[in-house]
């Protein structure tokens, strides 16, 4: 599974080591030797690595092999909100959970001076409970 998101591609892998399912974000090749792009992942990395919250993945690690810059995180199975958009209509008593976790992901990132620069339908729904899926694009407010 390859989805694009922001800065990179995010791809569905398996951690041979742990036996789990994660989501590698790959910077591709074009923006990789671009030093404004490449700064601005490496920050997204290390705030990501800041926060812990139910509703922010967790990171896993930031990784760099010949030329190749990756970032390794939590995989969460299931739609995007933008798949449950597309279906139709999303009815009060279904919104209303999916708006709080994500109001609350944001208040637990506010809290740190941290603000989510591109929140956007594609984030993921973990479609086992409806639960919003973690989601990434960070920058610390200075």
């Amino acid at each position: 599974m390859t989805l694009k998101k922001g800065m990179g591609e995010v791809y569905r892998a398996i951690d041979l080591n742990l036996k789990r399912a994660v989501a590698i974000k790959v910077l591709p090749a074009s923006v990789a030797t671009d030093p404004e792009r490449l700064a601005r992942f490496q920050s997204e990395a290390e705030v990501l690595a800041t926060l812990n919250h139910p509703n922010i993945a967790q990171i896993y690690g930031l990784e760099r092999s010949g030329g190749t810059i990756a970032l390794a995180m939590e995989f969460v199975e299931g739609p995007t909100l933008a798949d449950r958009i597309a279906q139709g209509p999303i009815p009060v008593g279904e919104a209303l959970p999916i708006a709080k976790q994500i109001a609350e992901a944001l208040e637990a990132a506010h809290e740190q001076g941290i603000i989510h620069r591109d929140l956007k339908p594609a984030i993921g729904i973990d479609g086992k409970n409806q639960q919003l899926a973690r989601t990434v694009v960070w920058e610390r407010q200075d």
